[in-house]
């Protein structure tokens, strides 16, 4: 392995992370293109049906070297598939191209990656982790038959932490609990910037339920739909022993939703990808079942709620970015 593989990975580790779980049912995935040492692209896949981070990848590093091509107005991902296919003119046999998962090798709503790549032929494909699913799996095999040089497993514990959600729900349930907080872990009033909001509305609009406990619903009589995207307003469960709320509540007149009053937590294995928003006291209800928490700080300090003091739990940071002066925090128990 050369010494800069892990260099040119973490870059696409960190752009993917950018979009994670916006990609579901897809995985985060993200590729850098390198040729000759210089960094042409580094780019991520954005939204299931979309093109692949390989995809957006070599069509911006060809675009790089040639910023008038027509390359420039072919958005959809055959259009660049077989623009690429037709017209790379030997451009990639001096690149790497380093992506964090094994290249897809079916045709679905997308080509198959791993065929564009044994078309343009780059000089080597630097991998992270293999494809789990056995459908899109075999692109290494597929590169390998091409004659193009294979390099397995560069940084591939830290892809891991970026394909976990795909790979539990892919065989079962993601539970993810999300919470805005302050620098002094406040989580009272109004604390997510505008770009923040988006984020979580973006959320909402991709997930199959929400959970939310029934104190929150009952003094926050929030709406919890996804206005500012112009989103689709998840389906609601809200975890309650008393099942008497009151029906003005925005979050019960929204349109085409389903609510779910209960407080049984097996029902959540119904779904594939559950998001949770709530306060400390539910966090530690769910202790067992969360696979991440998602916290959005906020740079302020503010009075209120803050951690109660019979929570004893402990995390491992897997992922840390910015949105605008605001970050975002990946975390999962140890």
């Amino acid at each position: 392995m050369k010494i800069d593989d892990n260099f040119y990975m973490k870059l696409a580790i960190d752009e993917a992370w950018k979009y994670q779980l916006l990609t579901y049912p897809n995985p985060a995935v993200g590729c850098t293109v390198v040729k000759n040492g210089e960094i042409l692209a580094i780019e991520a896949h954005h939204e299931a049906g979309e093109a692949h981070a390989e995809v957006n990848a070599l069509k911006a590093a060809y675009i790089k070297k040639n910023p008038n091509n027509l390359l420039k107005m072919k958005n959809s991902s055959h259009e660049i598939h077989d623009y690429l296919i037709k017209n790379h003119n030997g451009f990639f046999h001096d690149c790497e191209v380093f992506v964090t998962l094994e290249p897809c090798n079916h045709i679905g709503k997308t080509p198959a990656c791993a065929n564009l790549l044994k078309e343009i032929k780059p000089k080597r494909v630097i991998i992270a982790h293999k494809d789990i699913n056995k459908e899109a799996s075999g692109g290494c095999e597929s590169l390998n038959e091409a004659g193009i040089e294979i390099s397995l497993g560069c940084m591939e514990k830290v892809a891991y932490n970026l394909l976990y959600p795909f790979i539990k729900w892919r065989s079962g349930t993601f539970i993810f609990f999300k919470m805005a907080m302050t620098l002094n872990g406040s989580i009272d009033g109004n604390i997510s910037s505008n770009q923040t909001l988006a984020l979580t509305h973006t959320l909402r609009d991709k997930i199959d339920l929400m959970l939310i406990g029934g104190n929150t619903v009952r003094s926050d009589k929030p709406t919890l739909d996804a206005r500012y995207i112009v989103g689709r307003a998840p389906n609601v469960m809200i975890y309650s022993k008393n099942k008497v709320f009151d029906n003005s509540i925005p979050l019960f007149k929204v349109p085409n939703r389903e609510v779910i009053i209960s407080d049984d937590l097996f029902k959540l294995l119904d779904y594939k990808f559950v998001m949770v928003e709530g306060t400390y006291s539910l966090m530690e209800i769910l202790k067992e079942r969360i696979d991440f928490v998602v916290l959005l700080v906020s740079p302020k300090i503010r009075k209120g709620l803050n951690a109660l003091n019979d929570i004893d739990q402990d995390f491992e940071i897997i992922h840390e970015n910015m949105i605008g002066k605001e970050k975002i925090i990946y975390l999962k128990r140890k």
